[in-house]
């Protein structure tokens, strides 16, 4: 008897889609695609835009305002015009103030400041401290006196020989004089200048480069004189 070796018919491929999953709309896996051997295209990741950029340039003028500010809050700069405080200080010349001088510390018998002008506080005025409040000043021939005792003046050269009568600050009082004695409006002449009138104490001379460099402040206490005087 011969063998039959055909072999039993094979289903023919269905090209039919496979039936229908209801598991793949409810977010659960559904079977895999076949992998075809070519990698999955990539995606390109969105422009960021307008707006970041935009938030960079608000942060930056933001910060830059706030230095600004900050810078304005402790230091601001001078222009000397005259010759009051020949020869020390020129016309022309620019100076740093620091505004918080006094806001930290006390005024000192020396110092150069900048105040507003009492009888016209739109203009700035730039002088001398000579007297401190309590201090009685008084002006004899030039030569000034506090509480009755003699001062060294060694920041001063332009001397004058005008005579004034005893002045005694109150509290919340200085007297200011001009370097250039003889051609300053200072406190011999109008009075004294309250402290709340002050701007700030000079610190630094950056014009021109001549005359650049930190600035000499004090003066000798009252009944003090230096050997050889």
């Amino acid at each position: 008897m011969a063998l039959d070796t055909q072999q039993p018919d094979m289903p023919a491929a269905s090209a039919s889609p496979p039936p229908y999953n209801a598991s793949w709309e409810s977010g659960e896996p559904g079977p895999a695609a076949p992998w075809s051997g070519e990698p999955a295209p990539e995606k390109a990741n969105p422009s960021p835009g307008w707006r970041p950029v935009l938030r960079e340039i608000v942060e930056t003028v933001v910060l830059t305002l706030v230095i600004f500010l900050l810078v304005r809050t402790v230091i601001q700069n001078f222009r000397v015009e005259g010759m009051s405080m020949e020869p020390n200080f020129h016309d022309g010349q620019f100076l740093l103030i620091n505004k918080l001088a006094y806001r930290l510390g006390e005024p000192a018998r020396g110092d150069v400041i900048v105040f507003r002008y009492p009888l016209d506080p739109s203009r700035d005025f730039i002088k001398r401290v000579i007297g401190l409040p309590g201090e009685t000043v008084e002006i004899r021939n030039g030569q000034v006196l506090i509480n009755n005792q003699p001062i060294s003046d060694p920041a001063t050269v332009n001397n004058a020989n005008y005579n004034m009568a005893p002045v005694t600050l109150g509290p919340e009082e200085m007297f200011v004089l001009g370097d250039n004695r003889p051609n300053s409006s200072d406190s011999h002449s109008w009075g004294t200048l309250p402290t709340d009138h002050v701007i700030g104490k000079v610190v630094l001379s950056y014009w021109p480069p001549s005359d650049w460099g930190l600035i000499r402040h004090g003066m000798a206490d009252p009944g003090f004189h230096p050997a050889g005087d």
